[in-house]
């Protein structure tokens, strides 16, 4: 059986992919794992562009049914000047995932909602930055 969780990345990944209004903001620039610099250190993406964040699994059994409950941060950024580049991001994010009916091959999506969203700017003073944090429920198969 696949992770639900790997299998809820996919297909978040694929959604944000194949928005409209998420594409017209980053193309096709959504990362797990940003591409770095030979040193592994420097981010080489052009901006703007989302990645994923850190996530969270909790057990989530109920009705006798095996489950988790997925806490999913999906970060986005942009260097273009102040916040409003960001904030759209981060909106299209939210419009695309928050009660969406994200197919999984072997579990099944109960639901997924937004949480918050939080804009601040990296310590570097040019790279704004939103975190967006989901929940989704998912039944082990």
């Amino acid at each position: 059986m696949m992770d639900a969780s790997y299998e809820l990345q996919i297909a978040i990944v694929g959604a944000l992919k194949s928005d409209g209004a998420v594409r017209r903001l980053v193309g096709d620039r959504v990362y797990d794992n940003v591409p770095r610099d030979a040193n592994g250190k420097i981010a080489t993406a052009n901006f703007p562009y989302i990645s994923l964040g850190p996530e969270q699994t909790l057990p989530d059994g109920y009705d006798c049914q095996d489950g988790s409950e997925i806490t999913i941060q999906i970060d986005a950024w942009s260097r273009a000047v102040g916040f409003p580049e960001v904030k759209k991001i981060a909106d299209a994010v939210r419009k695309v995932l928050h009660d969406a009916d994200l197919a999984l091959v072997e579990n099944a999506l109960v639901s997924i909602e937004f949480e918050s969203r939080r804009v601040l700017r990296d310590p570097d003073g040019k790279t704004s930055h939103a975190v967006i944090t989901f929940r989704a429920v998912v039944e082990h198969d």
